[in-house]
């Protein structure tokens, strides 16, 4: 299988991986320079860089690479230690880069209003793809989302259709609470990396009371950042789009900054509100 083709098809699926190569190699080894070896999300390798333990460390140097969506150097001395006796006795020495490889995150924004428009140019500019889905076609179209690699008119359709993965971010926006509680219903039982709903606090608990009433958990809401957004004072709708889009990257990127809301029980308040 071509590394490369594999890489295309694990991104387009939303799946995260490493990519080990051997960068640069003096005297005898059991490879080549530019060897490559795919390490998926699951564990599971493509091509080699020559077996052994060295390939074994590079796969568990690749697992926390992943994790940590931060590349890696790791250099090997193949002489007659212990550790490389299996076979890796050559006397060379080698070097090897390991790589993140990461799906372009996506940001599904529910709900097509003036936010969303300003929160959909923000997040674009960010990096992250854009999908929009609203229930009125006059407001979830091409016009109004020119940068939206797809649009949704129906909620329930959105539901079937999309898989939330790792590089998924819900952002909630709608146009009112019941449909804010539809949503946030189907977001919270997906795998979705990030799940924001807008709102001012009384409004965010008075959705998860009703929706514990239907039989959901306390728990299953503990990872929701509600209301969303980091606290920089934002009013205006593109300033609240600059706080959502904020926090989306803070979550993308493992900042500190991000980490707060999912310790609380309770939601904090924030000057995103509806």
């Amino acid at each position: 299988m071509d590394l490369f083709e594999a890489i295309v098809r694990m991104r387009k699926a939303g799946m995260r991986g490493a990519l080990a190569t051997i960068v640069h190699t003096n005297g005898s080894i059991p490879s080549y320079e530019s060897s490559r070896m795919l390490v998926h999300d699951d564990g599971s390798i493509a091509g080699t860089i020559g077996g052994g333990c060295v390939e074994a460390d590079v796969w568990a140097a690749a697992k926390e690479v992943m994790e940590k969506e931060s590349p890696r150097k790791m250099v090997f001395t193949l002489n007659h230690e212990a550790g490389y006796d299996n076979g890796l006795i050559c006397g060379g020495t080698l070097e090897v880069f390991i790589e993140p490889l990461l799906p372009q995150p996506v940001a599904y924004i529910f709900g097509g209003g003036h936010i969303s428009i300003a929160l959909a140019r923000a997040a674009s500019a960010g990096g992250f793809a854009i999908v929009v889905i609203d229930d009125r076609e006059q407001f979830a179209n091409r016009e109004r989302f020119p940068m939206a690699q797809e649009l949704y008119t129906s909620y329930e359709d959105a539901f079937a259709r999309l898989e939330p993965n790792q590089a998924s971010y819900l952002v909630i926006v709608t146009r009112g609470h019941r449909d804010d509680m539809r949503v946030l219903a189907w977001a919270v039982r997906t795998q979705a990396r990030y799940i924001g709903m807008i709102g001012s606090k009384r409004k965010v608990i008075s959705v998860y009371q009703a929706l514990e009433k239907e039989g959901y958990a306390a728990e299953e809401f503990s990872r929701v950042y509600a209301p969303m957004g980091l606290e920089i004072g934002a009013l205006s709708p593109e300033e609240i789009a600059i706080s959502i889009t904020a926090e989306l990257v803070a979550v993308r990127r493992n900042s500190n900054s991000a980490q707060h809301k999912k310790l609380q029980h309770e939601p904090k308040e924030t000057a995103v509100r509806r």
